[in-house]
């Protein structure tokens, strides 16, 4: 039977560090949510004046 280095059989809990390349992606992605966001919301508010004022125009 192979000999186990005590390494294999029991790791550790603990996560590698975050690299620099690691944080630059995770603070972008996060930038990117936060502007998608805030893009999705004016859209919905501009839809909404938008069918509003169609709702107020009458028919001719």
């Amino acid at each position: 039977m192979a000999n186990l280095a005590k390494t294999t059989i029991f790791t550790s809990g603990t996560s590698p560090k975050e690299t620099p390349l690691d944080k630059t992606t995770r603070i972008v992605r996060r930038i990117n949510e936060d502007e998608a966001e805030i893009r999705h919301q004016k859209t919905a508010r501009l839809r909404k004046a938008r069918f509003d004022s169609d709702a107020d125009t009458p028919d001719s």
